[in-house]
């Protein structure tokens, strides 16, 4: 548990100052601060996401219904039971997370298209549910909210979405390098192997979808308080396969990576809009590029620019690097 509070890297904080700089960069222009939220909102998700399929080797492709679900909780917890936003935004993920749970528990015994094909149920279902379940969601008209009038004005909210996303960032960096992450990693590897070495698989694959489904929640419920407004066409199932699409382009099973694909995602669409009926193919080609050419993501050009430290030993000898297993394994060490 201690390694969950004390790994640190130098990105997060560039991270910080770039995300607390950023509305006197752009001049407080309403534009161009909705587009950074929208990359805030996709940024947690595209992480959330990629605990689960880059570091877990779970296929989610039905994510979206996730970020509905946060989305609707908020605006009914706030719009019809009127329960303040400190409360409101926890609930959002608290209850997105059980729902994670739910699809969480056939994941035990499915796995690759199998598990793909129930996600992507998922995602589609959660739209026609609100769609048809008007007494609660508004159906067609959707449901309005308002923030809290300590939080009325854009330029107060969004220091929260900074907050929430550095926040949430640093969680998940932790997780990912703590046992826990090294449990999901090893379940990724090899089911057996792990469950050979003492780890729990069904409870652990369970965890996965909970943590990931939690998250994407409060991403949700941030996107529902900043629009003000949540109805059924928010997040399709376009929406599952962009946030797919994110964390392949940045680079799977890195935070930084989901990262640098949310900002690439939620920018090109902006770029291209002008170009009608392109938008998608040029998404569509950035991806087969990515591919083809940098199968490990754009995050993986960083390595072009990494030196290497000579060996502590003496620099005439060489440095060994050792795998996985030959450190003891990840499913060893994840062993709890």
């Amino acid at each position: 548990m201690k390694q969950l509070f004390t790994n640190r890297k130098p990105w997060l904080f560039l991270l910080v100052l770039l995300f607390l700089a950023y509305p006197f960069i752009v001049g407080q222009s309403v534009y161009f601060i909705s587009i950074f939220v929208m990359v805030c909102v996709y940024a947690i998700t595209a992480m959330a996401l990629d605990l689960l399929i880059g570091f877990g080797g779970q296929v989610s492709i039905g994510h979206a219904g996730f970020l509905s679900v946060g989305g609707y909780t908020v605006a009914i917890l706030t719009t019809k039971l009127g329960l303040p936003f400190l409360l409101v935004l926890p609930l959002s993920g608290v209850i997105t997370g059980i729902i994670g749970l739910l699809i969480g528990l056939p994941a035990v015994r499915l796995s690759g298209n199998f598990l793909a094909v129930v996600s992507l149920g998922f995602g589609l279902s959660i739209p026609q549910i609100a769609l048809n379940w008007d007494s609660l969601t508004g159906g067609y008209s959707g449901l309005p909210l308002t923030r809290p009038e300590w939080l009325s004005a854009d330029s107060q909210f969004i220091y929260i979405i900074i907050l929430m996303t550095v926040l949430i960032t640093w969680i998940l960096q932790n997780i990912v390098k703590s046992r826990l992450g090294r449990a999901f990693v090893a379940i990724r590897e090899s089911e057996v192997a792990a469950q050979a070495t003492g780890i729990n698989v069904p409870l652990y694959k369970t965890l996965m979808f909970v943590i990931s489904a939690f998250f994407t929640g409060i991403a949700g419920g941030l996107y529902g308080y900043w629009i003000g407004f949540v109805s059924p066409n928010d997040f399709s199932v376009f929406t599952s396969f962009l946030l797919l699409g994110m964390i392949v382009i940045g680079g799977l099973a890195s935070i930084p990576g989901a990262i640098i694909g949310a900002v690439i995602f939620t920018v090109l669409p902006e770029l291209t809009k002008s170009l009608i009926g392109l938008t998608n193919i040029i998404i569509g080609i950035a991806i087969v590029g990515i591919i083809l050419f940098r199968p490990n993501g754009l995050i993986s050009l960083l390595e072009l620019f990494r030196i290497k430290k000579p060996s502590k030993k003496g620099m005439d000898e060489p440095e060994v690097y050792l795998s996985d297993l030959e450190q003891g394994g990840a499913a060893r060490d994840a062993n709890v």
